[in-house]
């Protein structure tokens, strides 16, 4: 995508573009001001348009940055060369490219599907390196993956009976190329209680996920099944994300790790090496303030249970959300402004299908909103209380209600911040709105990648696209265009 329109870079203290490492430089640039000069560089390059008037926009920085505090955190608590493999939960990103961009930070993938292990796969990550969770896997899902040395964690008691008779002598080939088997987990629930979303909280009594420890007779058929079962080396405990305290997803680790040390000393030796701990790290949509960070996590996990650092258990993390959300925005044009009942309403293109949760449960996932003009700067004025609206045709298409804004015309821009994790990346295919362009951005030095087929100009703005703005054509062939006249011919 060639375009000869510029956009300038923040300015540094000078009023002129920063060299290198220095405070008004582009790679120096805070995550508010990257977006800012994104936005503007989107817009003088024409991302939105007529036929695509909604776009997202990924901080590669950003991602970086939150990659390498997430490896820091656990580096500060871990026993020297103990492993710790921190795996992204794909459902949060589904995207090759940004899975992609993740492993090249160190991250793995856990997959709950077989379309998220392709995905994982196409990205270039390992097997050793990919969890297969799902509390509905198939026997082919189980087969495959301990067929390709990938590591699962089983979820109840009838998929352990499928997973008896896979590791019965002679039901799976033989590792080849001196490969062990891939090791296997169970999940755990110890129901430990909801958070403030009771849709993400997945340690309640009565959630559909894991061996529940509270049940009768649960805690001590894990313990048997385990002791039983030498293959079984791994344990896992997710109790929730956004909306669950810190103090309650440390205790769900200190749960774990409990049972783990009761199946060992049952066993006579550590059958138990590896905890699974889970992601679920709540994202604070209210500011521009990362918090809880990793680090703050990690530390309550030492004090809390500070056995899981001793050394003897290897760790895995499956953080999702919390990598990417403060990474990403969505972009989208003011089509309309209006007035209905003496509110301002501004019609704009960004609703349910790129904003589900929101729109459906607003007061679970409110989102920011920032105000842009048609030219991708930040919008100036006077505060007025106005609804901003999304195309979708049902009235509840709101991604925000009385908020506080510059009046927004025709032509304004608005951006759904913190949507980097799930909003553009699992889009919501309501009245056939095709599904926008996802393009992440850095930013460089002005002047020095500004070579022809780069994407960079003088603006110091560098798109890659990572997923291309659904055209009306494949839209139609996703619905079913090529049969067309599979229900009415021929005739009886």
């Amino acid at each position: 995508m060639a375009h000869s329109h510029r956009a300038a870079v923040p300015p540094g203290p000078s009023g002129a573009p920063g060299s290198p490492g220095t405070p008004g430089s582009p790679r120096a640039a805070s995550p508010a001001a990257r977006r800012d000069a994104a936005v503007r560089a989107a817009v003088a390059r024409g991302l939105l348009s007529d036929e695509h008037p909604v776009a997202a926009l990924l901080d590669v920085a950003s991602v970086r940055e939150t990659a390498a505090a997430l490896h820091a955190a656990f580096e500060e608590v871990t026993a020297p060369g103990r492993p710790v493999l921190h795996s992204f939960a794909v459902k949060a990103s589904s995207l090759v490219p940004v899975l992609r961009l993740l492993a090249d930070c160190g991250l793995g993938c856990e997959v709950a599907s077989p379309g998220e292990l392709a995905l994982a796969r196409a990205a270039g990550v390992g097997p050793d390196r990919i969890v297969l969770d799902s509390p509905a896997k198939t026997a082919g899902e189980l087969r495959e993956a301990l067929e390709s040395g990938i590591a699962l964690n089983a979820d109840n008691r009838q998929e352990l009976e499928r997973l008896d008779a896979l590791m019965s002598p002679g039901a799976l080939p033989s590792p080849s190329g001196g490969r062990s088997a891939p090791p296997v987990g169970l999940r755990v629930n110890p129901q430990l209680g909801g958070g403030s979303i009771g849709a993400m909280s997945t340690a309640t009594a009565t959630s559909k996920f894991g061996f529940a420890l509270q049940d009768e007779g649960a805690r001590e058929f894990v313990v048997r099944a385990c002791v039983e079962r030498p293959w079984i080396t791994r344990l896992h405990c997710h109790v929730g994300s956004q909306g669950m305290p810190l103090e309650r997803m440390a205790a769900g680790v200190a749960a774990t790790y409990e049972l783990a040390e009761e199946i060992n000393r049952a066993a006579g030796e550590q059958r138990i090496d590896t905890l699974d701990i889970g992601g679920g790290l709540p994202v604070n949509f209210g500011s521009e303030e990362v918090s809880p960070t990793f680090a703050e996590y990690a530390r309550l996990l030492r004090d809390t249970v500070p056995g899981l650092f001793d050394g003897r258990y290897g760790l895995i993390t499956e953080f999702g959300r919390s990598v990417l959300a403060k990474c990403g925005l969505v972009l989208a044009r003011v089509e309309y402004a209006k007035r209905s009942g003496g509110r301002p309403i501004a019609v704009t293109h960004a609703g349910a299908q790129v904003a589900v949760r929101t729109v459906f449960a607003p007061e679970a996932w409110p989102l920011r909103i920032a105000a842009y003009d048609g030219r991708g700067l930040p919008k100036r004025g006077a505060p007025v209380v106005q609804d901003v609206a999304g195309p979708c045709c049902f009235a509840g298409d709101l991604v925000a209600r009385g908020r506080e804004l510059p009046r927004l015309a025709p032509g304004d821009l608005v951006a759904l911040l913190d949507t980097g994790a799930y909003y553009f990346s699992t889009p919501f295919d309501y009245n056939s709105l095709p599904r926008p362009g996802v393009y992440g951005f850095t930013l460089a030095d002005t002047g020095t990648d500004g070579a022809a087929g780069t994407g960079v100009d003088s603006d110091g703005v560098r798109f890659a696209t990572v997923r291309p703005p659904q055209t009306l054509g494949e839209l139609v062939a996703a619905s079913g265009g090529a049969q067309r006249d599979a229900l009415t011919a021929p005739r009886p």
